[in-house]
């Protein structure tokens, strides 16, 4: 979960390195640092407790010579955030630095072994075990360093992604991966190491995507060498990539979360083109055009993710059930991949992940396709381990999602799962052509209903300004919007720090009721006053007013049901019920936001998440 960004070229690394930290510092803010190797055999190694500004600062006045180099920022795995616990660490001697995202598991038994040696540690972390370890087996063996960090990486038991230089070569960089990212940008006689490629494009926009158990050597003025563990030398493969620059700045924007918010209109355009054809209306996916007798086979759904993921999951239960007659579970898949699930043979893994790179997500498509299952994944990065290891899938093309809490990405993965049970359904013969085409319709004027909910963004930010005074939430939905009633508290704990939970309305006379009182708002997710479930919403929302609750209610353009007997409202146009999603999301998002900023909350950045769950 940290941002890992390395350097060796023809250039000064030092600012490479920084711009770098801050074009990854979504992934971990809790500390940085940067190791440079100059010409005159010094390796410096400088490193701060809290955000990249802080590392510059410290850095003014120091030497930052160096065209090799790497870089670090941390979310804390082992040891609390500061400046000891910060990367890089060097080794005993000082001749090795190293970074590293991930978490080794038996890092305990290796330092026990170091001590027993001589060897002494500055910090609580996992990660200053590898960096002596290998300059043990350096010493011991007497090898050179991309030997004695091969070996090294063979006593590991984790996950790691590393890059390694050593202060008397200037001319040598290592790095290596397993189940953390990590991508090789191929410059004009440079070369750049990334979590990701937001701190690569500015340079190049091609790139190398390292996969699990290789090590990486780049020498100054040779040709890249990548080899697997057992020293079976590779073949390099040179990707273009489509980000741009603009992708991954605010645009004028205050906040990236603000801007992504903003840009779903556009996120679900680029995750529907090629896909709905709006002369022929239908759906075209080659993942289901390719592999559709899987599905025609399927006797069972198992859909797992985590977080935000896990909601548009929810929401893909109810699509295939409904539209597909397929039945399904949704599995939180740090739970599936500890609990001995039973997996048959006709059963379809779909594993849904923003970044592709969610440790518990790969960690449950594994034990699947372990077990026979034919693995279907929903991702939105590009070469990514989840677009990697699944048999087939679907990007999203929600474009680069910087802010931390999730918003783009839930609707176009909504939109996928809409895609997919739609393409489904209609190869099953289990949708009706009036009923297939309905939704197909309304999918295709989404954008411009989404457009239309932002003409109330001053009326939900003068409730939101209402609202800061809050310590708890409850959130209320039924049928699909049950799931946006979770997400939607889920927004709001991220970053406002504000409790919340959401239910199913139905549920709020088994527990919940009792917390409400005056002081507790309660938001209400009521889209649709021709759905048989309106009326049950309606009796909730009754419920609450009876006990003096202060209701915001989502509702319909003409709403005259609950509308009445809510506080505040924030209308939606209408659509079809398995669309309702993508529309009751945008003004809870909205909300979120508004109250973190009026209580001078990071937004982008809130306290102790980070974006790219890599770690367990």
């Amino acid at each position: 979960m940290c941002g890992i960004v390395g350097y060796l070229g023809n250039k000064q690394a030092f600012d490479i390195l920084i711009k770098g930290l801050h074009r990854l510092e979504y992934r971990g803010y809790d500390s940085a640092g940067v190791a440079l190797v100059d010409n005159n055999g010094n390796l410096n190694v400088y490193k701060t407790k809290g955000k990249v500004n802080n590392l510059e600062q410290y850095c003014k006045d120091k030497n930052i010579n160096g065209t090799v180099g790497i870089a670090h920022t941390r979310w804390a795995t082992h040891g609390e955030p500061n400046d000891k616990n910060a990367h890089p660490h060097y080794s005993q001697s000082k001749n090795l630095a190293i970074i590293h995202n991930g978490i080794i598991e038996n890092y305990l038994t290796l330092k026990t072994f170091l001590i027993s040696k001589g060897y002494e540690f500055k910090s609580d972390t996992d990660t200053e075990v590898v960096v002596q370890f290998i300059e043990y087996i350096m010493q011991s063996q007497k090898c050179d360093l991309y030997s004695a960090v091969t070996h090294t990486l063979t006593q590991l038991v984790g996950a790691y992604a590393i890059g390694v230089v050593e202060r008397n070569n200037p001319n040598l960089l290592i790095a290596a991966r397993k189940a953390s990212p990590l991508i090789v940008g191929v410059g004009n006689n440079e070369y750049f190491l990334g979590s990701d490629a937001s701190p690569i494009i500015e340079y190049t926009n091609k790139v190398i995507y390292i996969n699990d158990e290789q090590v990486v050597k780049i020498e100054r003025g040779k040709e890249i060498e990548i080899h697997d563990l057992k020293n079976v030398k590779l073949q390099p493969v040179i990707n273009e990539i489509s980000l741009s620059l603009d992708d991954i700045e605010k645009g004028g924007f205050e906040h990236f979360m603000l801007k992504e918010i903003f840009e779903q209109p556009k996120s679900l355009s680029l995750c529907m083109n090629g896909r709905l054809n709006k002369e022929l209306n239908e759906i075209k996916l080659s993942a289901i055009t390719d592999f559709g007798d899987k599905f025609d086979k399927c006797q069972r759904i198992v859909i797992t993710a985590c977080g935000t993921s896990w909601h548009a999951g929810l929401i893909g239960k109810y699509l295939f059930e409904n539209l597909c007659r397929i039945p399904v579970e949704i599995e939180v898949a740090s739970e599936f991949r500890y609990r001995d699930p039973v997996i048959l043979p006709n059963d379809i893994l779909i594993a849904i992940s923003q970044s592709g790179e969610t440790a518990d997500t790969l960690a449950a498509m594994e034990l699947a396709k372990k077990q026979g299952a034919f693995v279907f994944g929903i991702c939105n990065v590009i070469g990514s381990s989840v677009a990697r290891m699944t048999d087939t899938g679907v990007y999203t093309h929600a474009g680069p999602e910087i802010g931390v809490a999730s918003t783009k990405a839930f609707t176009t993965q909504v939109a996928v799962l809409v895609m997919t049970a739609l393409a489904v359904a209609k190869r099953k013969n289990s949708i009706k052509d009036e009923e297939y085409h309905s939704i197909i319709g309304e999918l295709s004027h989404i954008e411009e209903k989404i457009n239309k909910i932002f003409q109330q963004v001053d009326h939900i930010k003068d409730i939101s300004k209402i609202f800061t005074y809050a310590k708890n939430f409850i959130y209320l939905g039924r049928g699909y919007n049950y799931p946006v009633a979770m997400e939607g508290a889920l927004k709001l704990k991220e970053i406002s720090y504000i409790h919340a939970e959401g239910y199913p309305a139905a549920e709020m006379k088994h527990g919940p009721i009792a917390l409400i009182d005056e002081e507790m708002p309660t938001v209400v997710i009521a889209p649709d006053n021709t759905n048989h479930l309106y009326q049950k919403v309606l009796s909730n929302v009754q419920e609450v007013k009876a006990r003096k609750g202060r209701i915001i209610a989502i509702v319909c353009e003409g709403d005259d049901g609950v509308a009445k007997n809510a506080d505040y409202t924030i209308e939606i146009p209408k659509t079809v019920a398995c669309l309702s999603p993508l529309l009751t999301v945008i003004p809870l998002q909205l909300l979120s936001y508004y109250i973190a900023v009026a209580k001078g909350r990071n937004v982008d950045q809130p306290r102790n998440l980070a974006k790219s769950v890599t770690v367990e």
